[in-house]
């Protein structure tokens, strides 16, 4: 298995899809990196040669912010909008949806699994 960035890409794949495993990078980045280096973004993985892989990696590392680093820049832009008590920041905290989306319905994704509470009135206990 190839290794690029800590992440193990897939041999039996392209090169194009398989560099999409890396956080950070998708399918447009991808083919954008390999048409810079001039790779087939047809050929598998395992029929990369030792040179393109290493091209490959040098230039992922020195031209974009992937996994960790990435990662981690994400998590103090948050803990920054946090800080300083922005709206956003105040969603975030909340664990509400950040960007607009209405909650009286939808949102389960942030709100968390619904429970429902009967209307308090007890069944009709039995006949006397």
């Amino acid at each position: 298995m190839a290794r690029i960035s800590g992440v193990n890409i897939p041999d039996e794949k392209r090169v194009e899809v398989s560099l999409t495993y890396i956080y950070g990078i998708g399918l447009t980045r991808s083919q954008k990196i390999l048409k810079e280096i001039n790779i087939n973004p047809d050929v598998r993985v395992k029929d990369l040669t030792d040179t393109e892989l290493n091209n490959i990696r040098e230039y992922i590392e020195k031209s974009y912010k992937i996994e960790g680093d990435l990662k981690r820049e994400i998590v103090q832009n948050i803990n920054r909008l946090k800080e300083t008590g922005t709206y956003r920041g105040l969603r975030h905290k909340a664990g509400l949806p950040v960007r607009g989306q209405r909650t009286k319905t939808n949102s389960r994704t942030k709100r968390g699994k619904r429970v429902t509470v009967g209307s308090g009135r007890k069944k009709a206990s039995a006949k006397t």
